[in-house]
C-alpha cells in the first residue's frame, strides 16, 4: 500500500424513537453482530428507542443499520454517515438506559406528539422569520464553538437542564401574550426532536426541529449559504467537523472534556490529558497528578501500539 493513502473510518450517527419494551433482551445478539463486523461505539437502548454513534466498514455499517431497521417500528431509523481519518471509537459497547437521551422527565418520550420535521434546505426560511425562537438544545461546551445565527444559548451543563430552563422562558413567552413559533436543533437531532415533545407538552402548538440535526445540515448546504458559524461538536475522536463534515482542528481536554482551538493550546494552563484554561483552576493537585499517570500510562499504551483503558471513547 503507497504510504500516502490514508484509510477512512466509515461513522455512523444513528436514532430512532420507537416503543420498544423487550429492548433488554435485544442487547446481546446486538453486540454479537457489532462485534462480527468489526463494529466499534457505542449503541443505548431503552423503552423508547435506539440511539448511538458506531465506525467500521461501510459494509459493516449497513450490516447493523439494516439489523436495527428491521425491528417493528423501526423503518424510519435515522442515520448520518460521515468518514474519519483516525479510529473514532476503540471498543464496541451496547448499554441498556431509561431513556436513550436524558432529559429526567420520564413521562415525556420523543416517540409521542413531537414536533414537525423541517428540513436543511428549508431551515434558513423558518429561522430567519422575525416571530420564531430559535433555541440550541446542546450544551455550553458544544455551543461555544459553533451555533445558527441568532439562535438561543440555554448555557445548560447537560440536558437534563433543559426543561427547567424553558419552564422559565415559556413564563416569559407568556407574560408577553406571545404565540411563537419554536424551533430547536441540536447534533444529530435526536435532543431537539425530545424537546419538542416536552415544549409541546408544556402548551406550545407551533414546534419544529432541524431534521438529521446540525449534522445534515452542514452536509448538505454549501458554506456560502450557510447560517451556521463555527464548528459542530461531536462526540468521538474528531471532537469537532465543519461544513461538508469536514473534520476541524479542534482538540479536547481529557480533564474536562472542552473543544481547544489550537490557539487555546497554546495557553499556559493546557497540559495534554492533564488541563486546560477552563478547568485549570477548578482542579487541585492531586487531581492534575491522577490526569499526570493517566495521560503517561496513555502513551506507554500507545507506544506498544494497545489502546489504554482510560483512553477517551
Amino acid at each position: 500500500m503507497n504510504a500516502e493513502t490514508h484509510i477512512n473510518y466509515h461513522v455512523a450517527a444513528l436514532y430512532h424513537f420507537a416503543y420498544l419494551p423487550d429492548y433488554q433482551d435485544r442487547k446481546e445478539p446486538l453486540l454479537a453482530l457489532c462485534k462480527a463486523h468489526d463494529i466499534m461505539g457505542t449503541i443505548l437502548l431503552a423503552s423508547e428507542g435506539v440511539n448511538g454513534t458506531i465506525a467500521g466498514s461501510e459494509t459493516g455499517l449497513q450490516a447493523v443499520i439494516q439489523y436495527l431497521s428491521s425491528w417493528d417500528g423501526f423503518d424510519g431509523l435515522s442515520a448520518k454517515y460521515s468518514t474519519a481519518e483516525e479510529k473514532p471509537f476503540f471498543r464496541m459497547k451496547v448499554r441498556l438506559k431509561k431513556e436513550i437521551v436524558t432529559m429526567g422527565v420520564p413521562e415525556v418520550n420523543g416517540a409521542v406528539n413531537p414536533g414537525q420535521y423541517v428540513k436543511p434546505e428549508n431551515w434558513d426560511a423558518l429561522t430567519s422569520d422575525p416571530s420564531t425562537i430559535v433555541i440550541d438544545t446542546r450544551n455550553d461546551y458544544e455551543v461555544a464553538i459553533g451555533t445558527f445565527e441568532g439562535a438561543i444559548n440555554p448555557n445548560t451543563k447537560t440536558f437534563r437542564e433543559f426543561p427547567k430552563w424553558f419552564n422559565q422562558k415559556a413564563d416569559e413567552i407568556r407574560e408577553k401574550g406571545e404565540t411563537p413559533k419554536i424551533a430547536m436543533f441540536c447534533t444529530g437531532g435526536i435532543r431537539c426532536e425530545k424537546a419538542t415533545a416536552y415544549v409541546k407538552s408544556q402548551g406550545f402548538d407551533d414546534v419544529f426541529h432541524l431534521q438529521g440535526g446540525i449534522l445534515k445540515y452542514l452536509e448538505n448546504i454549501d458554506e456560502d449559504k450557510s447560517s451556521f458559524n463555527g464548528d459542530c461538536f461531536v462526540f468521538d475522536q474528531r471532537v469537532a467537523v465543519g461544513h461538508a463534515l469536514r473534520e476541524s482542528d479542534y482538540i479536547q481536554c481529557h480533564a474536562c472534556r472542552m473543544p481547544l482551538s489550537p490557539d487555546e493550546v497554546l495557553k499556559a494552563e493546557y497540559s495534554e490529558g492533564i488541563s486546560c484554561h477552563h478547568c485549570y483552576d477548578a482542579r487541585d493537585d492531586e487531581q492534575r497528578k491522577r490526569y499526570k499517570e493517566r495521560q503517561k500510562q496513555m502513551e506507554i499504551a500507545a507506544q506498544k501500539g494497545v489502546t489504554h483503558i482510560g483512553s477517551p471513547s
